[in-house]
């Protein structure tokens, strides 16, 4: 009898041989890796606008009554649960850090060669402008009630499905092993000892997060949330290879698609949705990263009333951070150096690691879109009457 590897584990395969190879492999072949991580991530990124305007705009498109209300309370759930997960890492914070000894990292990385060539495949469309231009398109096509282009987008969802299907989910494995090589390679994987303690915390703390979401899902629904996380593995794992919710978006669908209690069209409109503005892993290790890097270089956490104003405006930014490994750290900056008063060693110490936890940070933030579907799932059959 023939063997065929699952997804999850072609992935976990994927992780493995990667972190192998990165520890083996000379310099030149190491350009040969980076190359290839390049081109599958330029293919991979240039399809995620694609899969938001076949999924999303086709999904609204699709929905009847109060369609306006359901976004309304997408936007809004998503903001509620980032917020939300900033305060519990803050509590986590001030609580958690005082009890620990942390010392920054002082050795370099190991500097990665040249890649062997840049080939730009840049995207049609940005993640955010490809969301709000399929919103728009698909209220539109509500108010002036036309048939024809509602099928007209769902065709164009059945297209996007096949690159999906064909192209985006055969190169996440390669993308995957790719990515821990460069990383193992690097040095990243070893440096993980000197934070250990704090990573191990903040990871605790995301699987806490989510079984709160998972728990209020359920008892807001009705239903077993676990009919939706069960499906969810090949997700998460996913998101720890790619270190992006955009580029797992074709396995959350499908994962999402799977659970008996989840409305599909809900689903194809709220999983590309939540990819792109429901952030809640990562912002909660922000949160709880900011106050281990003021403990460790200014000797003090920030100000109380310094850091829930930090958090609200954080979640603002979250919304628009692009789906991009280090998207949410890095888009919001600005707001780290002028309400926290980080200086330039600040910033870099908490890029640095926030970067060796990203891809859990990332799972979290996945996983936990199942939960706010099942949210919305039941709001729309409750109030949208879609």
């Amino acid at each position: 009898m023939k063997f065929v590897p699952t997804p999850m584990a072609t992935l976990v395969l994927s992780i493995v041989a990667g972190i192998s190879a990165g520890l083996l492999i000379p310099e030149t072949g190491m350009k040969g890796v980076l190359f290839i991580k390049q081109i599958c991530g330029q293919i991979i990124f240039f399809l995620v606008p694609l899969i938001i305007l076949g999924f999303v705009a086709p999904s609204i498109a699709s929905l009847k009554g109060s369609v306006s209300r359901l976004i309304v309370f997408a936007f809004s759930s998503a903001y509620l649960s980032s917020v939300g997960a900033a305060f519990f890492a803050m509590l986590v914070g001030y609580q958690v850090m005082p009890l620990l000894d942390i010392r920054p990292i002082t050795e370099s990385l190991r500097e990665l060669p040249e890649v062997l060539f840049n080939l730009e495949i840049p995207p049609m469309l940005s993640v955010m402008s490809a969301l709000l231009f399929s919103v728009f398109i698909g209220l539109g096509c509500i108010w002036i009630k036309s048939k024809e282009i509602a099928e007209l987008l769902l065709q164009f969802r059945d297209i996007v499905l096949q690159l999906v299907k064909r192209i985006l989910i055969p190169l996440l494995p390669l993308y995957v092993a790719a990515n821990f090589c460069s990383l193992s390679y690097e040095g990243d994987i070893s440096r993980l000892g000197v934070f250990l303690p704090v990573i191990l915390i903040a990871i605790a703390c995301h699987y806490l997060w989510l079984l709160l979401l998972y728990g209020l899902a359920a008892v807001y629904s009705g239903k077993n949330s676990w009919q939706v996380l069960r499906f969810y593995l090949p997700a998460y794992f996913t998101a720890l290879g790619t270190m992006s919710s955009a580029a797992t978006l074709g396995v959350a669908l499908e994962c999402a698609h799977k659970s008996p209690i989840l409305d599909k069209k809900v689903s194809d409109f709220s999983i590309p949705l939540f990819a792109n503005i429901h952030l809640c892993g990562s912002v909660l290790t922000e949160v709880f990263f900011v106050c281990v890097v003021s403990q460790l270089l200014y000797g003090q956490f920030p100000a109380l009333s310094t850091l829930v104003l930090f958090i609200f405006l954080l979640g603002i930014f979250a919304v628009g951070a692009p789906g991009v490994p280090g998207g949410t750290v890095l888009a919001s900056l600005g707001i780290v150096v002028s309400v926290l008063g980080f200086d330039d060693a600040g910033t870099a110490m908490l890029i640095a690691i926030f970067a060796l936890q990203d891809s859990f940070g990332t799972a979290c933030n996945i996983t936990g879109d199942g939960a706010l579907t099942l949210i919305a799932t039941t709001f729309s059959r409750r109030h949208c009457k879609i």
